[in-house]
């Protein structure tokens, strides 16, 4: 083999090795440039639910707002039962249902 023939192997062999390190750093460049995708869409689902959540906030507090009123009958209408209950043990049989005292 002439010193010309082995010249254009090894140039070969370097070129070829050149292509090899091109495609590897292409396909690492092509692979980071996904993942950074990625990473930008999970993020934009997160911003997603953030913000559903943020609009869903208005709409618990009127929730609560009105079970608090119910709430508060209800709880104004024990307390008054309550109040009868009490006052009903501490007068006797009788004057629970408004009825006037006995005399002899």
């Amino acid at each position: 083999m002439s010193s010309g023939g082995v010249l254009g192997v090894v140039g070969g062999l370097v070129c070829l090795l050149a292509v090899i390190v091109l495609v590897w750093g292409l396909s690492g460049y092509n692979r980071l440039v996904r993942q950074r995708n990625q990473v930008q869409g999970s993020w934009a689902q997160i911003d997603v639910q953030l913000k559903r959540r943020h609009d869903l906030i208005p709409n618990l507090v009127e929730t609560v707002r009105g079970y608090a009123a119910h709430e508060r009958g209800t709880l104004d209408a024990v307390v008054a039962a309550r109040g009868n209950a009490v006052m009903a043990a501490t007068q006797g049989p009788g004057r629970a249902a408004g009825r006037p005292p006995r005399t002899c």
